[in-house]
């Protein structure tokens, strides 16, 4: 794992995690951490604090669209895993959280059509966090976040049966082998 930033308690948890930053936000973070690390694999979930501040909700599939094209034209060869946004314990918030699921999920199979190396993984579904594992009705807690790795994990594995997944060329340790 790669990122400007450190979280959780793993040895390996550097990550570009920016909580309560917007899609806007975020694409600005990246630009400065990716053209130094770039990373083989990005797994985006953003959109959320878009939905919280109801911050241009019509545009968050062009948006999010920008910061992919961004991700691959600076590190090429790489795979993006986007998912869905949580569910959100606030009925308004949780409005705003569905169009822009459905957005991202049109967005990425336009995507995947076009021959990026894109995975699409839904959080909003019966395997995804529940309002009770969010710790603040938008966020969620350590349950919330072990049920998101699951749904990382099965992602990678997808994209490594794919074909998608190229070796960073700094990376020296054993191959990935998805099971």
């Amino acid at each position: 794992m790669v990122g400007s930033r450190k979280s959780g308690s793993m040895e390996n948890n550097e990550n570009e995690g920016w909580r309560g930053f917007r899609i806007d936000q975020i694409t600005n973070k990246v630009k400065i951490s990716v053209p130094r690390l770039l990373p083989n694999i990005f797994t985006v979930n953003a959109g959320s604090n878009d939905c919280v501040q109801n911050f241009e909700i019509d545009t968050a599939g062009e948006r999010i669209s920008e910061m992919l094209e961004y991700l691959w034209t600076t590190s090429s060869g790489s795979t993006v895993i986007l998912s869905t946004l949580l569910p959100n314990l606030d009925g308004k918030i949780e409005s705003r959280v569905l169009r822009i699921n459905e957005k991202f999920r049109e967005m990425a199979n336009v995507k995947a059509a076009e021959g990026r190396k894109i995975i699409f993984e839904d959080m909003h579904s019966s395997d995804g966090p529940k309002i009770s594992d969010l710790a603040d009705g938008t966020h969620p807690n350590d349950v919330g976040y072990a049920k998101m790795a699951m749904i990382w994990r099965g992602g990678i594995y997808e994209a490594v049966h794919k074909g998608f997944v190229q070796r960073h060329c700094d990376y020296a340790g054993p191959e990935i082998i998805a099971s």
